[in-house]
C-alpha cells in the first residue's frame, strides 16, 4: 500500500489536524461494551494511569513542530482529551494541558479543544471553571433514557450512572457562558432500546448535535443482534425510524451527525464522521505514555492494533505519515477492498467505519461487518432526499 501510494504522482501524505490526547487511562465506570477494557487490546494495563506533565509538554512541542512545518496546509486543528475518563485527570492537570496546547498553536492556526466524557464529574465547580476559561467543548456519552443508559453504562458495583450524568449535565449548562459548551451527545446503538425513545432522550439534553455510533465489532466478533450473515439489516431497521422522525420534524431540535453526513454526501458535499464517506484521514492518538498511535478504537480489533512504534519523546509526527495504517486511510477508494471499490454506494459509504472491517487474515481490506445495514440506511436516506430535491426542482420550474 505504501509503495503504491508513493509511486502515484497524484498522491502525497497529508499533515495531521486532529490530535486525540489520552489524558487519563482509567475510568470511573465499567461499561460492558468498552473497547479499552473489555475488548481485544489490553495494553492499558501496562501504561501510566495518567499523562504526566512532561509528556503533555512534549506532545505540545510535537504539535507545534508539526504545524509549523505544514503552516501553509493547516488553518485549524482539533485537540480532544480522551480516556478512560479524561476528567479523572483533575482540574489542575486539565488546566495545564489546555494551556500547553493552546500555546503550541503557530500564528494563523485555530485550535478547537474538546473533551469526551461520561459526564459523571461535570458537577465539579473547579472543572467547570477550567472548561470555561479554556473554551473546551464537551462531548457527552449517553445511551438514552435511564433504563437504556443504565443497561451498559454502570459503575463497577453494578449501579447505573444515569442520575450522576444528568447532575453533571445540569451543572455544565448552568455554568456555561456559550450555548454550545455541551457540543455533542454520543450514543452507541443498542437494539434492545426503543429507537425513538432513545432519540428523544438524546435530543432533550439540548446539545446542538447528537451522533449514533455502531458498535465497535468486526467479522471476528460480530455485533449483538447482528443479522448481516443472512442479509438482514437489524441496525438499519433501528436507525431508519429515527431518521424518518428527525427528517420530518421542522425545525429539527438537533443535528444528527451520522444522518447529516449521509445527506451531505448524497448532495455532493462532505462527511464529518469516519462512519461514512472517503474524507481524508488526518488523526493521531497520543496515549498516556507518550506513544503515538492510530485511532484508539482499533483496540477493539486485536492486541497492538493502534501501535506505530513511535513516541513523542523520540519521534516527530511527520514520521507517522507513511505508516501503512495512515496511508491506507488517506488513499480514498484505493484503500478499500475490491468489493467496496466496485460498489455503487462507494462514495457515500466509504467502506464504513474502519474498525468494523477487520477480519483475521485479510486485515481491514474487507467491507464493514455492517455492510448490509449501511447499504439499507444509505439507500433509504438517498431516495428520500433525492425525491424531495426533485419535488423542489419541479415546483421551481412551474413558478
Amino acid at each position: 500500500m505504501v509503495d503504491e501510494a508513493l509511486a502515484d504522482p497524484s498522491w502525497r501524505p497529508l499533515p495531521f489536524t486532529q490530535f486525540v490526547v489520552k489524558a487519563h487511562g482509567r475510568c470511573n465506570l465499567a461499561c460492558d461494551y468498552c473497547y479499552i477494557y473489555e475488548m481485544a487490546d489490553q495494553s492499558w494495563r501496562g501504561k501510566p494511569m495518567a499523562m504526566a506533565r512532561e509528556t503533555v509538554d512534549r506532545t505540545a512541542y510535537r504539535i507545534n513542530e508539526h504545524l509549523t512545518a505544514h503552516r501553509d496546509e493547516v488553518a485549524q486543528v482539533i485537540v480532544t482529551f480522551l480516556g478512560g475518563e479524561a476528567l479523572l485527570v483533575g482540574p489542575d492537570e486539565l488546566d495545564h494541558a489546555a494551556g500547553a496546547f493552546r500555546s503550541a498553536m503557530p500564528d494563523g492556526v485555530e485550535a478547537i479543544l474538546s473533551v469526551t466524557t461520561n459526564g459523571v464529574l461535570l458537577d465539579d465547580p473547579r472543572m467547570l471553571d477550567v472548561l470555561e476559561r479554556h473554551d473546551i467543548k464537551v462531548t457527552l456519552s449517553l445511551d438514552g433514557a435511564r433504563d437504556a443508559h443504565d443497561r451498559h453504562r454502570k459503575y463497577a458495583n453494578g449501579k447505573g450512572s444515569f442520575d450522576a450524568v444528568m447532575r453533571g449535565v445540569a451543572a455544565l449548562r448552568a455554568a456555561a457562558t456559550v450555548p454550545d459548551r455541551l457540543r455533542n451527545v454520543l450514543c452507541v446503538v443498542d437494539l434492545d432500546n426503543d429507537p425513538l425513545e432513545t432519540y428523544e432522550a438524546l435530543a432533550a439534553v439540548g446539545a446542538p448535535q447528537v451522533d449514533f455510533l455502531l458498535p465497535l465489532d468486526d467479522w471476528e466478533h460480530t455485533p449483538p443482534g447482528w443479522t448481516g450473515d443472512t442479509g438482514g439489516t437489524a441496525y438499519a431497521d433501528w436507525l431508519i425510524p429515527i431518521f424518518d422522525h428527525w427528517y420530518g420534524t421542522v425545525p429539527v431540535p438537533t443535528t444528527v451527525r451520522f444522518f447529516d453526513s449521509i445527506i451531505g454526501l448524497v448532495l455532493g458535499g462532505h462527511s464529518t464522521t469516519e462512519a461514512v464517506g472517503l474524507e481524508d484521514f488526518q488523526s493521531l492518538t497520543i496515549d498516556t505514555d507518550g506513544s503515538i498511535e492510530l485511532i484508539d478504537a482499533l483496540k477493539s480489533n486485536f492486541q497492538g492494533a493502534p501501535l506505530t512504534g513511535l513516541n513523542v519523546r523520540d519521534n516527530a509526527f511527520d514520521e507517522a505519515r507513511l505508516h501503512p495504517g495512515v496511508v491506507a486511510r488517506q488513499r480514498g477508494a484505493a484503500g478499500l477492498s475490491p468489493t467496496c471499490r466496485a460498489c455503487e454506494l462507494r462514495e457515500i459509504c466509504g467502506g464504513g467505519q474502519y474498525t468494523n472491517r477487520y477480519r483475521a487474515g485479510s486485515g481491514f481490506l474487507n467491507p464493514s461487518v455492517f455492510c448490509t445495514d449501511q447499504a439499507a440506511l444509505i439507500t433509504h436516506i438517498r431516495d428520500r432526499v433525492l425525491a424531495d430535491v426533485a419535488r423542489l426542482q419541479a415546483g421551481a420550474a412551474h413558478r
